[in-house]
């Protein structure tokens, strides 16, 4: 696995604090107020939900790799590199709750999840592992400042192969407090107010962040040496 998609795993398993928060509520009614096998809904819904951010890191990492068709891949390599690792420290500051920037970045996805919704509201209710799934694809592009931040990391991998291979490694991460939320929702909601437990989480984030911005003045080398993807 790449160092990209490494940090991306990383960042889903830490930043479940947040996830907890923005999802925890419909992995709940999954588990308590919908028919049939509760871990199969679990599961079609996350499927889902990590199928919708693949598809968006495959077209983050393509957009990515069109800078170098345009012959300035150096220079757009150590932009995205530098962006990427940046948003991974504001993503960690944001986690931790000392920092609201991220919410800017939310908002703007809103014009798109506008859109997404109406579809998201014929998943309920969810009585059926097909309904589970495509709540999951739906609930997958849902405003979140997570998401976004990995997206970066995604766009900044080397193309569309890697880009989804960094968002199916960032859902992979989220996978195990998601599923935890659906038979714990409550406790687990508690948890996450904690402010110690944030403050760890955020830091560590942040943490990632710093370690791959410690690797920039290196960055050019490396890609003078051939490295097309920045891990």
């Amino acid at each position: 696995m790449s160092a990209l998609a490494t940090a991306a795993l990383a960042a889903g398993l830490l930043g479940g604090v947040h996830c907890v928060g923005m999802c925890g509520g419909i992995v709940a009614t999954l588990a308590l107020e919908s028919r049939g096998p509760a871990l199969a809904r679990q599961l079609a819904y996350n499927s889902g939900r990590i199928g919708a951010y693949t598809g968006a890191g495959a077209v983050a990492g393509f957009a990515g790799s069109l800078a170098h068709a345009g012959g300035a891949w150096l220079t757009a390599q150590s932009a995205m590199f530098l962006a990427a690792n940046a948003s991974m420290i504001l993503l960690g500051l944001y986690v931790a709750g000392w920092g609201r920037m991220m919410l800017t970045v939310e908002a703007a996805g809103r014009p798109v999840w506008r859109r997404i919704e109406p579809f998201a509201r014929r998943m309920l209710p969810i009585d059926s592992t097909a309904r589970a799934l495509g709540a999951g694809i739906a609930w997958g592009w849902l405003p979140c400042g997570l998401v976004y931040s990995m997206l970066v990391l995604a766009a900044a991998s080397g193309g569309a192969g890697q880009g989804a291979l960094v968002m199916a490694a960032f859902g992979l991460g989220t996978l195990p407090n998601l599923l935890a939320a659906g038979v714990a929702a409550q406790r687990l909601a508690a948890i996450r107010r904690v402010p110690w437990v944030r403050r760890a989480a955020g830091l560590a984030i942040a943490a990632l962040g710093i370690v791959g911005l410690a690797r920039l003045p290196g960055l050019h080398d490396a890609v003078l040496a051939g490295w097309r993807c920045i891990a």
